[in-house]
């Protein structure tokens, strides 16, 4: 018995490189489907000036307040609706998708660029640059983050460029730690040693022995907090400290349908919903991401 199970195992044929990766990406599928949707939304954004029918900026009164198509008293010119000046709202949606987007790849770009230098400084050096940066990681980490906007919008004033910056500056502290423990372990791992005694530079050994084995995390932290600083942009917008009107901008705009939530709902509903499926999308992309990077995952 023991002979046939064991010639049945061997028989069975092994599942070829093709096959492994179809398996894995059906494991994920939640994770593929959330990636298709996010490249429709960033096509959507890309795209705008030829898929948007209207001008976001331009006021039309006598078509203000105007429901979605679909309810009573709706136009099928404005598919979503019209804003409180008579904007129209899909377009207005389209283009502030290109605004969070682009406030979301360049700040996450600030801060994984600054997070993952010091934090290589901070474990390959060690000692006294790694007891300078972990008190500056700590000091961030205490400083609320709506304190610091409004300090430095307040005095530099609200536009996209600062609204970057701000964001950008205050999110390197988590890809600093995690960098920093990655690297505390792989230095003293034999190739590292090895590099060493051959009179390899550090510059060599740190970006290209020791940062092409933290570059895993690095990407699953950065896709995630790209839909927070989404958030955040949002956030800042609805305050008035981010995007000003009248560019378009999902924040801004659900700051400016608030007030019309009882009477024309949809003013401030569909930007809503625009935050809410493109960070939903981004987190189910890089939680799958993270589980097709880790290798200690079997799918």
């Amino acid at each position: 018995m023991a002979t046939l199970e064991a010639t049945h195992a061997g028989s069975m044929p092994e599942p070829t490189g093709l096959q492994s990766v179809r398996r894995r990406l059906w494991r994920l599928k939640w994770g593929v489907a959330a990636g298709v949707v996010l490249a429709l939304i960033v096509a959507s954004a890309v795209l705008a000036p030829s898929i948007a029918g209207h001008d976001p900026l331009r006021v039309n009164i006598r078509h203000r307040l105007v429901p979605p198509a679909w309810m009573s008293g709706g136009d099928a010119a404005h598919l979503l609706g019209t804003d409180q000046v008579g904007r129209d709202l899909l377009s207005r949606i389209l283009y502030g998708g290109r605004v969070s987007l682009v406030v979301g790849i360049a700040a996450v770009s600030i801060s994984s660029t600054i997070g993952v230098l010091l934090g290589l400084a901070a474990g390959y050096f060690g000692r006294r640059t790694d007891w300078a940066i972990m008190t500056a990681v700590n000091i961030m980490l205490t400083f609320p983050f709506v304190l610091l906007a409004l300090s430095v919008i307040a005095v530099m004033g609200p536009s996209l460029r600062n609204m970057i910056l701000v964001i950008g500056v205050a999110g390197w502290p988590i890809y600093c730690r995690v960098v920093r423990a990655q690297t505390l372990a792989i230095r003293e791992r034999e190739f590292v040693l090895a590099g060493l005694a051959l009179g390899m530079s550090h510059a060599r050994i740190v970006f290209r022995q020791i940062l092409p084995n933290v570059i895993s995390p690095i990407v699953v932290i950065a896709t995630l907090q790209i839909a927070q600083v989404i958030i955040l942009e949002s956030f800042l917008s609805f305050l008035g400290l981010g995007i000003q009107p009248p560019t378009p901008a999902w924040g801004n705009m659900l700051g400016e349908g608030r007030i019309y939530m009882l009477n024309s709902w949809w003013i401030a509903t569909f930007p809503g919903l625009a935050i809410f499926l493109t960070t939903l999308v981004i987190n189910l992309m890089g939680n799958a991401l993270r589980d097709w990077l880790d290798p200690h995952m079997k799918l």
